[in-house]
């Protein structure tokens, strides 16, 4: 444990759940823990016990919060959870699927969960329209998209672009299809699940329209990709939106969290769940405070995103691992610019660099 992390408090220790196991984190709220196959190995999943009025009259069983990569091995462990009677979801159904954002580890399986069990998907809007663009890989949307974008900010390395265009249906792959339709999460409309309203606090940066989920009763917050304990989320510039300035909408986003409990239990999408949420959220501030004063610090001469990432990132990157840390680094020199701290030239060799704004 690191010493960020030792400044947080994890109520379960190091207790995991099981593969193919639930583990009871409060009376109707599970904890499912799904492999992936990236450096980052897992991913948090949450089952919800539920009650939704249909047509029918109502349905008891259990919402999803989050679904897994496309792949036979979750679709194998799901089935395994389903299958067994003797475990926290006693036969209960899929009643309902929620999707914090569009991410694949967190989108994958939601179509296959949907039509398993004829459920209806919750989404924000612009988390669900850009599933649905890029699991569709519409021009500007898909993988080919990617290296003119990273050649503008530095990577002029023939061998890197081929790997990177090895990963160009990278989300294809992870995410086949994206139900048809959906119910609308909003921030400000709350959310019933089991009789209790949960608040959709919606977050920028990290994705579109990322959707947390806070129960003041159950004094829980389902936090996704937003607040993580051991490291911070990925925000970067990819080509779709070339001018955006995700550490800026990150940091403001932060904010929305302020104002919760110290002591609410945090339900992140990787890593253990934890409390001390206004310490986590001083620690990312001062993380991205830092990050900033390094890149503005290296931009004393002209840099470009990629070269920023060595300072960033300082340790050997794969090409899956690089596209994250050009955007991530992209995303710090657009803060700087954005805030008149930095200027940015083209280059006669068609890359962009940074440079102090002179006095």
């Amino acid at each position: 444990m690191n010493p960020l992390e030792q400044e947080l408090s994890y109520p379960y220790a190091d207790t995991l759940p099981e593969s193919g196991k639930t583990m009871e984190i409060l009376p109707g709220v599970l904890w499912v823990r799904m492999g992936l196959p990236f450096a980052l190995n897992h991913i948090n999943l949450w089952l919800l016990e539920d009650t939704l009025m249909t047509d029918q009259g109502p349905v008891h069983g259990w919402t999803v919060v989050d679904c897994g990569i496309a792949s036979d091995v979750t679709r194998d462990t799901w089935e395994v959870l389903f299958g067994d009677l003797h475990n926290h979801l006693r036969g209960l159904p899929v009643i309902r699927v929620i999707v914090t954002h569009c991410h694949p580890d967190h989108v994958g399986l939601a179509d296959w969960l949907c039509s398993r069990w004829k459920a209806p998907l919750w989404m924000t809007a612009g988390e669900y329209a850009f599933a649905r663009m890029m699991s569709a890989a519409l021009p500007g949307a898909d993988g080919t998209a990617m290296f003119p974008h990273f050649r503008r900010h530095g990577l002029l390395d023939p061998a890197m672009e081929e790997q990177i265009q090895e990963r160009k249906g990278h989300y294809t792959r992870l995410v086949p299809t994206v139900p048809a339709s959906y119910h609308r999460l909003q921030e400000g409309v709350p959310l019933m699940i089991h009789g209790r309203a949960w608040q959709v606090i919606a977050g920028y940066g990290h994705s579109p329209e990322h959707a947390s989920l806070y129960s003041a009763e159950l004094n829980l917050l389902i936090s996704g990709d937003m607040l993580l304990p051991r490291i911070s989320t990925n925000v970067s510039v990819f080509a779709i939106e070339p001018e955006a300035n995700p550490v800026q909408q990150y940091l403001d986003s932060l904010q929305k969290y302020s104002g919760l409990p110290q002591d609410v239990l945090i339900l992140p999408s990787h890593g253990k769940p934890f409390r001390g949420a206004h310490t986590r959220i001083r620690q990312l501030q001062e993380h991205h405070a830092a990050r900033l004063a390094e890149v503005l610090a290296a931009c004393a001469t002209p840099q470009s995103a990629c070269d920023i990432v060595p300072l960033m990132f300082r340790r050997p990157l794969d090409a899956h691992q690089l596209t994250f840390a050009i955007g991530e680094a992209l995303a710090h020199l657009h803060q700087l610019w954005f805030a008149g701290q930095l200027q940015r030239n083209l280059g006669d060799d068609g890359v962009y660099r940074f440079v102090v704004q002179p006095n």
